[in-house]
């Protein structure tokens, strides 16, 4: 092989190289950041893994505010008004963060089932939800509907 083949192959084979680098790389820290959303049904159902980082997102559940005395610990439930999800988050919440309310907590499940947030999102005013936990709201309305009329009969 000629020495200028050696040297457009050894260019070839480097660039090849860096690209995959460059991709695997890209794709592994892209893994690590993605936060899948789950219903509170869905959570409640099992298809969550343990410890597996995820958002959660429904309303806050009347009456389920649990302030702990000494600490910044709060734990409370959120519903999609199909199943209700236990969270326990230790820090301060936002401003808006109240019963009814529309809220989104990142974070894991414990072995207990218990969702424990990182880091809880109140709804910014009265006009904004986020899409997914508007999405998981009606389909949780729909299928109380649904179950509803079905009993009349």
């Amino acid at each position: 092989m000629k020495a200028h083949r050696k040297k457009q192959l050894g260019i070839i084979v480097f660039i090849a190289t860096g690209l995959s680098l460059a991709i695997g790389l890209s794709l592994y820290a892209l893994s690590n950041n993605i936060d899948l959303f789950f219903t509170p049904s869905q959570v409640a159902a099992g298809e969550v893994p343990a410890g597996q980082h995820i958002r959660v997102g429904g309303m806050v559940k009347e009456g389920s505010i649990q302030h702990d005395e000494e600490s910044l610990r709060v734990r409370f439930a959120t519903t999609d008004y199909n199943s209700d999800v236990w969270i326990e988050y230790n820090g301060i919440l936002p401003d808006l963060f109240r019963e009814g309310q529309g809220v989104v907590a990142e974070g894991s499940v414990n072995e207990r089932g218990d969702f424990v947030a990182t880091r809880v999102l109140a709804r910014h005013d009265e006009n904004y939800m986020s899409q997914e936990v508007k999405r998981a709201l009606d389909e949780a309305e729909r299928n109380r509907d649904l179950v509803g009329s079905q009993g009349a009969y």
